[in-house]
């Protein structure tokens, strides 16, 4: 059973979430900016909240970036309600948080109905990307590297490939004033997307995270800026860029993750106004272009599944040339976007950057 309501939570009639034994998962991002709670608290003032699952740490805490639970915490519960915001690309880990627990009510004998608290996506509605190929990450749903599509889309999806039978209830994101009004990188949805150009880099820059260059994780400008301690700076360096984009020499140190405390050469990835960036064919030239001048530059064993698409490795790898690579991104793209609009649950629909 599907629903998609356009009244707020809180105006939510059903018998599961007024008088059932309730469990909220969520984040930073569920605070209604209207009544000044999370929503875990309309629960407890209305007596029937069972169970709260969050990242662990303090807010924005380096290293927090996944929601812990285990199946038997789910038994007895009548209604699941979730609210995070998703980053838009697939890799996000607070999603892939979601979809493990839609794997895990799908498995279930009795499982509570679940309830998206729905966001605006950071990220917009520009495609990026390939659907999988290859091999991939667990908990990801089969949708290109920068998806175009809100959280609650996402798990319209994600309930079709998993064919699952629980009730399953997206609450819009234009029903409530925190959902429609806010900016959707206000409150940074992790600690690691910290402002409001992270998202428009984070599709193509988290492939930097399963490979030995950093994208300046511990710092206050993840993904914007990149680096590593081999790297050097030389007048003679022309790196790969795009109409609109500036790379800027730069040096930086992390204070946690790899190369803690180390200091980092790289570059950070300026915009500029009114550019139009496909930050994973960018980055696919960046990661190109180290392989081919540092030796002690890899990518590391999770690099494929991050990926997963072999042709975009044959690019990677000097297999095949650029301009092949971004005709295979295009058709992609195109087969992606018809996807996405049979999910897509508002009147803007994801679209490709011509």
């Amino acid at each position: 059973m599907f629903s998609f309501r356009t009244t707020p939570l809180e105006d939510q009639l059903d018998k599961a979430l007024l008088d059932g034994k309730v469990g909220c998962f969520c984040t930073q991002n569920s605070w209604d900016t209207a009544r000044g709670r999370y929503i875990f608290e309309l629960f407890q003032e209305r007596g029937n909240l069972q169970a709260v699952f969050r990242p662990k740490d303090a807010e924005l805490t380096p290293g927090t970036n996944h929601i812990a639970f285990d199946p038997q915490d789910l038994e007895g519960l009548d209604a699941v309600v979730v609210e995070i915001q998703d980053a838009g690309a697939r890799y996000f880990n607070y999603s892939k948080d979601v979809f493990r627990l839609m794997e895990t009510l799908a498995g279930q004998k009795d499982p509570p109905a679940l309830y998206i608290v729905d966001h605006i996506n950071p990220a917009g509605r520009i495609v990026e990307g390939t659907m999988p190929s290859g091999p991939l990450e667990a908990h990801t749903p089969k949708v290109a590297h920068r998806h175009g599509l809100t959280l609650g889309e996402l798990c319209c999806l994600y309930y079709a490939e998993i064919g699952a039978k629980f009730p399953l209830h997206i609450i819009s994101a234009l029903a409530s004033d925190s959902t429609r009004q806010l900016l959707p990188w206000t409150i940074a949805p992790a600690s690691d997307i910290p402002g409001m150009f992270t998202c428009l880099m984070y599709s193509g820059g988290g492939l930097w995270n399963n490979t030995s260059i950093t994208p300046a994780i511990g710092t206050a400008r993840p993904y914007e800026y990149f680096g590593a301690p081999f790297i050097t700076h030389s007048d003679l360096d022309i790196l790969p860029a795009p109409r609109g984009v500036l790379m800027r020499p730069c040096s930086f140190k992390p204070s946690t993750g790899r190369y803690e405390g180390q200091v980092c050469n790289g570059y950070q990835i300026m915009l500029q106004p009114g550019a139009e960036y496909h930050s994973l064919l960018h980055t696919l030239q960046l990661i190109r272009y180290f392989l081919e001048r540092y030796s002690p530059f890899e990518c590391y064993g999770s690099f494929s599944a991050k990926l997963s698409d072999p042709v975009l490795e044959d690019y990677l790898f000097g297999r095949i040339n650029f301009q092949e690579a971004r005709e295979h991104v295009k058709l992609e793209e195109q087969k992606w976007v018809r996807k996405a609009k049979r999910y897509s649950l508002y009147p803007d629909r994801p679209y490709r950057l011509k």
